[in-house]
């Protein structure tokens, strides 16, 4: 079970734009990340090289967690607002929930639950 400071931490590094930070310090080697109902990336190391990929894609990008944040055993649950820029200046403002699973203070699991709709 991770302890709420493991959890804060992980999110003061995503607010902060530190993303592939936080995933090199929190993310298990065999973690597994999710959106929606795709197929899971696996290993930590496809997790980064995929977060590197579409950091570069974009000009900007502002990760805000709306509190409060659940917390119950090995299971996290946080709400995040992106708020992103393209490179020919368009604005994208998008929300998801993170389910995540921890094992300790490593994360093993994450599925992101959000609306495709957001991105037209």
């Amino acid at each position: 079970m991770p302890s709420s400071n493991t959890v804060e931490s992980f999110i003061q590094l995503v607010e902060a734009g530190h993303t592939v930070e936080a995933m090199a310090r929190f993310y298990a080697d065999h973690a597994s990340m999710q959106e929606n109902e795709s197929p899971p990336r696996v290993g930590k190391s496809a997790l980064i090289e995929h977060e590197e990929t579409a950091l570069a894609s974009i000009a900007a990008m502002k990760a805000s967690c709306v509190r409060p944040v659940f917390l119950a055993g090995d299971s996290a649950v946080i709400r995040w607002i992106f708020e992103i820029q393209d490179k020919q200046g368009k604005a994208i403002r998008f929300e998801e929930l993170a389910l995540q699973r921890w094992e300790g203070e490593l994360m093993v699991e994450e599925k992101f639950f959000y609306d495709p709709g957001q991105f037209k």
